[in-house]
């Protein structure tokens, strides 16, 4: 069975309308206007137990949200969402216990406090025994490189150690369930990279489910197996990266290394040039010319290496979200 299971999902707000000036503040306060956001339209998704999945869409797509029904901070408009076989919102001390949610422009650390209080905090609203608390605390200390600042206040702490010490209070308890929201917001790549190899081995140890926000393409490409793609409050897409570039890709790279300058014209008559920083020339190719290209230029050209892949990740969401080269 799923562990996350959303059926038609749908949300809408009611947002007063306001117009500039005293006169629209007066007319907001005693004739106010109001206009219907829809941030989810008939949403609907599983996750199995120990996927890692990537929700994308630009800003304002419905990511958070989807997010905080999943969680139970929102009720949906209409639809349905279980996750781990509770409705989020009816769920309890018992669904908190197996979830959990980090927003990377949230914080729940005390600011002039070390992250150990933080710790002991989240340990006593959860109601972890002290064997079980220490056991998680040492391993989470372990896999994330926190010993140097648990004795710091937060204040002292980059983002990068800050971000850390925010997953490590989130899971303390031992979440199933985790719920990501831009876990790698403004760090620099040490830090991301870093972020990265703790949750492919937070996940491996305990099994555990990730359902991942990010607008950094490499978090996707490092750790998700599989990608839902949501704009304007309505699901593009839920299937593999591969299958994504190939749906709205109709393109693939030529990656060439040379052993000499091309005569001039030669890279055109092939493909578009992408990059050309002799020795290595980038070409892209429609998807049913690759191998008749790949031939013609080893027979026509010196080449050293050879290789064939799909655009960047970045350029095949943007084709999707633009519903350019859909099949």
């Amino acid at each position: 069975m799923p562990l996350v299971v959303a059926e038609s999902l749908s949300k809408r707000f009611r947002v007063k309308v306001r117009e500039p000036g005293l006169g629209g503040a007066m007319k907001a306060l005693f004739r106010p206007r109001y206009r219907e956001v829809r941030a989810l339209e008939e949403v609907t998704f599983s996750i199995g137990a120990g996927e890692i999945v990537a929700f994308l869409g630009p800003n304002g797509a419905g990511k958070t949200t989807t997010l905080k029904l999943l969680t139970g901070i929102l009720h949906p408009t209409s639809g349905k969402v279980w996750v781990a076989g509770f409705e989020p919102w009816r769920g309890g001390a018992p669904f908190k216990a197996l979830i959990a949610l980090v927003l990377g422009n949230k914080q729940q650390l005390l600011w002039d406090l070390p992250p150990e209080e933080t710790f002991l905090l989240n340990r006593a609203i959860y109601g972890i025994p002290e064997p079980d608390y220490r056991a998680a605390r040492d391993e989470l200390v372990e896999l994330l490189d926190l010993e140097e600042v648990l004795d710091k206040p937060v204040r002292q702490l980059s983002l990068g150690e800050r971000m850390k010490c925010e997953l490590a209070a989130s899971l303390l308890h031992r979440p199933r369930l985790l719920f990501l929201d831009e876990p790698t917001l403004g760090l620099d790549l040490t830090a991301q990279e870093s972020i990265r190899t703790f949750l492919r081995r937070y996940r491996d140890r305990h099994q555990a489910t990730i359902l991942l926000t990010s607008h950094y393409m490499a978090d996707v490409t490092a750790l998700a197996s599989r990608v839902l793609l949501i704009n304007h409050g309505r699901l593009l897409y839920d299937g593999s990266l591969e299958a994504l570039a190939r749906r709205w890709a109709p393109v693939r790279r030529i990656e060439l290394v040379l052993a000499a300058p091309p005569p001039a014209g030669t890279l055109e008559r092939y493909g578009r040039v992408v990059e050309v920083r002799f020795p290595r020339v980038v070409l892209e190719v429609a998807r049913d010319r690759v191998p008749e290209v790949s031939q013609g230029i080893l027979g026509e050209m010196e080449v050293l290496d050879l290789a064939i892949g799909e655009a960047p990740v970045e350029e095949v969401v943007r084709r999707a979200l633009a519903g350019e080269g859909k099949e």
